[in-house]
């Protein structure tokens, strides 16, 4: 749970209280690979924190498996529209290796929030980041060549490359795997 706290501190500074409160309520799981945390087409009721471990969050189109998004250590997992709304969301969350979360159910969240301000504040700045990390991702899919996104990938998540299947990496950045092959073989 230190990893939570110290990637939180990163967002908001908690009170001891606040912290007491999160130890109490936050959930460890440890998952095989390959457990669907949410289904697609369901509701997502939990925030997931990566502890140690892979997920990605993908979805179907047109029979398609699209990767949307990876999440590795010391991130969050959701799909954040479903989890917002609290309504169905084509977005499903797959682990990709043995993992270990820390989960939250969003209505224990909700009554944290009411409760403890500093959490509410962190929330918010979850949100926020995520907002901001989803844009840099369409502004990379529309404004970068497939190249330029693979060297943003290596950059920023190197380890991806050895730990995701191509296949997953390749949708992840809106190429075909022939793509990331040859974008592989000139670097």
């Amino acid at each position: 749970m230190e990893h939570f706290f110290v990637t939180v501190a990163q967002y908001a500074t908690l009170s001891e209280q606040s912290r007491q409160e999160l130890v109490k309520q936050l959930q460890k799981q440890v998952l095989p690979r390959g457990t669907i945390l949410v289904r697609p087409d369901t509701t997502c009721k939990c925030l997931y924190f990566i502890d140690k471990g892979l997920t990605r969050t993908y979805y179907l189109k047109d029979g398609k498996d699209i990767t949307d998004w990876i999440s590795d250590e010391n991130s969050f997992a959701c799909s954040i529209i479903s989890f917002i709304t609290r309504r169905p969301d084509r977005r499903g969350i797959e682990i990709l290796e043995d993992t270990v979360l820390y989960v939250l159910h969003r209505d224990v969240l909700d009554e944290l929030c009411a409760r403890y301000h500093d959490i509410e504040h962190l929330f918010r700045m979850l949100v926020a980041h995520g907002l901001i990390q989803l844009q840099q991702k369409f502004d990379d899919l529309h404004f970068a060549t497939a190249l330029e996104r693979y060297k943003i990938l290596m950059q920023s998540n190197p380890s991806f490359i050895q730990r995701v299947p191509l296949g997953m990496i390749a949708s992840y950045l809106g190429i075909t795997q022939e793509t990331l092959s040859r974008i592989r073989a000139q670097i």
